[in-house]
């Protein structure tokens, strides 16, 4: 694994302004580049969906850096990987359903933000029903192996709306040392 596409795929919202995701891409970048070759899109910039589509080809790790908004990606980002994935580039009709991923060999990494804090996940906490994180992030993890992407340990950062950013930069400092053997 030499490169590494890194998306923030946040939505501006004037209570949700991207901040954190915009730290946390930033992070990764500065983490990340002295040892990968690392190349960005920000989803809410714009971009061409051909470009993104080589990039994607160019990849060998794919981070997605999302909030989490009901749940899934923001619209925006949703649009873009409606967009970006198409057929016959990114996949294929294939029996057993689900096997024609063409991005085979390749990986991705969930990196998201919550309004939820981390303890509402703990089997105690009635809303997620003693779910994790993955478990609740399902229709992001099979987007991506649906297109034949392989996940990585997936980042959860929580309380969204009031960070404590040394916690969470540490965090992503000890992820990214861990998957990536910094």
């Amino acid at each position: 694994m030499k490169n590494i596409l890194i998306i923030n795929g946040h939505e501006y919202y004037e209570k949700a302004k991207g901040q954190l995701n915009k730290t946390l891409t930033e992070r990764m970048v500065n983490k990340l580049s002295p040892t990968y070759n690392i190349k960005t899109t920000i989803v809410e910039n714009g971009y061409e969906i051909k470009e993104e589509q080589e990039k994607f080809k160019w990849s060998d790790v794919i981070i997605f850096q999302s909030p989490v908004y009901w749940f899934n990606y923001p619209g925006v980002f949703k649009k873009y990987i409606d967009s970006v994935y198409e057929h016959g580039v990114f996949f294929q009709s294939a029996d057993p359903y689900g096997t024609g991923g063409k991005l085979k060999g390749r990986y991705y990494m969930l990196s998201v933000t919550w309004a939820a804090s981390e303890d509402a996940f703990s089997k105690e906490q009635p809303f997620f029903e003693g779910k994790g994180v993955d478990d609740v992030l399902v229709a992001m993890h099979k987007t991506h192996q649906y297109v034949g992407l392989s996940p990585l340990k997936t980042l959860s950062n929580h309380s969204a709306y009031q960070p404590d950013i040394e916690k969470i930069l540490n965090d992503t400092d000890k992820h990214l040392q861990e998957v990536f053997s910094l």
